[in-house]
């Protein structure tokens, strides 16, 4: 995902959600719907998280320095990762709380075409942040499900957009039933049932958001697809025996660490050694671009043994 496609999404979601909360907490002001702050709430709370982003993609472009001589590149993980766990976290319990308080002493709404009218166009709002949020995956995700997106894109913001967004919608839709209902009967119950179900939805996504992010942070290697390319580029340079083995790690969504350790013949001069790792470098930067950090290690390969024993004897077998 190109970090120009992923602040694109964050723009349009940030935009949509300050319109968005300013129209919710003035039909709060007017109506009493707990459901109509708790949306305010959640809004407020999704602005800061597209702020929270734009400030993690920015930090990220710091230079390596000596205290980070691999760069700033995980600060984008690290944002992601307070926006799912405090911002989501936060409006979500402030929802439940709300409900809760409205269950407890449940009054009619006042003013009710207000927040209904509120709510159909902050729908529709949501709707084009999201619709821009799919656009901008879609140039990055292939054929993979939306699920398999989210749960193994390196870049972590529209996956937090396209969950926000999701959230949104869903909460808007838990906001105008409850709204609805509540004038139908004339029972503010619903709408505090409207606000409960808000504010769940948004502690689920927040612990969904909060595992993958993690999972990032604590470091993960190449995708499958990723890995065969380095293999193949590693195996089909001239004057390699074969890999030994490899790892690799990401040291940002647009940066990834590969270091391996490759048999060479043994005969090998040391101008013949250099020379080979570094082809096998540009095969692989080749192969897969993101690949910016190469540590090759040559050696000698020499086949393990097997050992067997037996009543008899021990017998020392070469696996060759």
């Amino acid at each position: 995902m190109s970090t120009s496609g992923g602040n694109k999404a964050i723009l349009a979601a940030l935009g949509a959600n300050l319109g968005i909360a300013l129209t919710k907490f003035i039909a709060f002001f007017f109506s009493g719907s707990s459901s109509m702050l708790a949306e305010g709430v959640h809004s407020l709370a999704d602005s800061g998280n597209q702020l929270l982003l734009l400030l993690g993609g920015r930090q990220a472009k710091k230079k390596a320095d000596k205290e980070h001589p691999f760069g700033y590149g995980r600060e984008r993980y690290v944002y992601a990762f307070v926006v799912s766990i405090i911002l989501f976290s936060v409006g979500g319990v402030f929802s439940i709380y709300e409900g809760i308080e409205k269950l407890a002493a449940p009054h009619p709404i006042e003013n009710a075409w207000l927040p209904i009218l509120v709510l159909v166009i902050a729908m529709v709002l949501e709707g084009f942040s999201l619709r821009t949020a799919v656009r901008e995956s879609n140039h990055s995700r292939g054929k993979q499900s939306w699920v398999q997106f989210v749960r193994r894109a390196k870049a972590p913001e529209l996956p937090v957009v396209l969950l926000e967004d999701t959230a949104a919608l869903l909460g808007l839709a838990f906001a105008f039933i409850g709204v609805v209902l509540s004038v139908i009967t004339g029972n503010g119950t619903w709408d505090g049932i409207g606000t409960l179900f808000i504010g769940a939805l948004l502690v689920a996504v927040a612990v969904v958001l909060g595992m993958e992010t993690k999972s990032l942070l604590v470091g993960e290697g190449a995708s499958d697809a990723d890995t065969a390319a380095i293999i193949g580029a590693i195996e089909a340079t001239p004057n390699v025996d074969r890999l030994i083995h490899m790892k690799s790690l990401y040291l940002g969504p647009d940066e990834l660490l590969v270091a391996a350790k490759i048999a060479l013949p043994p005969e090998s001069e040391l101008r013949d050694v250099a020379a080979t790792i570094d082809q096998v470098e540009e095969n692989i930067r080749s192969a897969v671009p993101i690949a910016r950090v190469i540590y090759i290690e040559p050696d000698v390969y020499v086949a393990p043994v097997e050992i067997e024993t037996s009543t008899e004897a021990i017998i020392i077998k070469s696996t060759d």
